[in-house]
């Protein structure tokens, strides 16, 4: 491997790849760097050797907020009792392996220390006056020798690598490390160096490869492998956005509320915007220009309701007296705005009528007559 691929050692920030994860494009290792996001450092995994090198552009550049929660959550969960038993039966299965191989590596050290004491007493039996053969024989007992050497140091070697075999002791305190390891990482007073030396202990590297989604190769310790998928992540408008649930129930709200009552209703509720803050009737009014939901005037005119010029037209009265008698109850009118500006319901057959000094409740159609306004209130026609 080259010098770029070389790992770094864990350090303070809070990538968990950092100095594991290599492009899938060029096989480089790629390096992080930090933004600042809601108050909290976010990193940023990239390919830039060729940028750094040759001023080339980025061969990879992706957000790793997304990334490191769908490798914390594969590590929880490969760290499970479920799983270390497995884990366990294969390291028993390949340790028999391992001595198997190491029976086969004694007959070679047996055949060779057999070959070699053929030699050795081939040349001890050559005739000392016979210096052409002597020597020939003893150039070969001497080989001999050394492959001797050579066979019983690699297999003393193979040896020393092979010797893993758990104990009894020892597979109890990894069994015990099932429950310890989901509530060591998720408690936040673990510290990130902490959190990537843990990482460091069960993965070998991230093989990172962004197309339509972003693809994971994990290889860890041991030969294991594992392919994640990640959903690609959303631009900065596209996470700034108001969710559709949200946008929906403005526009079923907007039937029967103006934009600060909607405001107030979903703050009410604990509804966020996608910037995640509360409500007002500006960002309502944005919500519902931008994704042009149907304004509550054109809605309230679609179900027959009428202007204050066109009630009064109907009444023959003034517009400030249609205000009056709304105001008193005669006419119910519905806001369209939070300045308090109303379409009129139709008055029907039996509308209230004008009359010189009587009071306004008298002026009420039949049924309709409300204690509540008993001052006289004059209107000009």
């Amino acid at each position: 491997m080259g010098s770029d691929r070389r790992k770094s050692p864990a350090r303070e920030g809070p990538a968990l790849l950092q100095g594991l994860i290599l492009c899938g494009r060029c096989g480089g290792r790629m390096t992080v760097r930090y933004h600042v996001r809601y108050g909290r450092l976010c990193p940023d995994y990239l390919c830039q050797h060729e940028g750094i090198e040759r001023a080339q552009p980025l061969c990879q550049h992706v957000p790793g907020c997304g990334i490191d929660a769908a490798i914390s959550e594969l590590l929880v969960e490969a760290v499970s009792p479920v799983a270390l038993e497995v884990a366990l039966a294969v390291q028993q299965e390949m340790q028999s392996r391992l001595e198997e191989a190491d029976r086969l590596r004694l007959q070679q050290v047996e055949r060779a220390q057999y070959e070699a004491d053929l030699a050795r007493r081939r040349y001890m039996r050559v005739d000392p006056d016979n210096r052409l053969v002597a020597d020939s024989l003893e150039a070969e007992w001497n080989s001999k020798l050394r492959a001797l050497t050579e066979t019983q140091q690699e297999r003393e070697r193979q040896r020393q690598q092979d010797r893993q075999v758990v104990s009894d002791e020892q597979r109890s305190a990894i069994l015990a490390l099932a429950a310890d390891f989901p509530r060591l990482w998720r408690d936040p007073n673990t510290l990130d160096r902490e959190r990537k030396r843990m990482t460091r202990l069960l993965v070998e590297d991230v093989t990172l490869l962004r197309a339509e989604n972003i693809v994971l190769h994990i290889r860890f310790k041991g030969g294991a492998t594992k392919t994640l998928t990640v959903p690609s992540p959303l631009n900065a408008w596209q996470q700034r956005a108001t969710s559709p649930e949200v946008i929906r129930e403005i526009d079923r709200l907007l039937d029967h509320n103006t934009d600060s009552q909607i405001a107030s209703m979903l703050n009410e509720r604990d509804v966020r915007s996608g910037e995640g803050k509360a409500f007002t009737s500006r960002t309502v009014a944005r919500v519902r220009k931008q994704y042009r939901l149907t304004p509550r005037y054109d809605r309230l005119r679609k179900a027959g309701m009428l202007t204050i010029e066109e009630m009064a037209a109907l009444l023959g009265i003034t517009p400030s007296c249609v205000r009056t008698w709304h105001r008193h109850g005669l006419l119910r009118g519905h806001a369209y705005t939070d300045k308090n500006d109303c379409l009129y319901e139709h008055p029907g057959d039996n509308p209230p009528r004008k009359a010189q000094g009587l009071k306004l409740a008298e002026r009420r159609p039949e049924n309709e007559v409300s204690s509540t306004s008993t001052k006289e209130v004059q209107c000009e026609a």
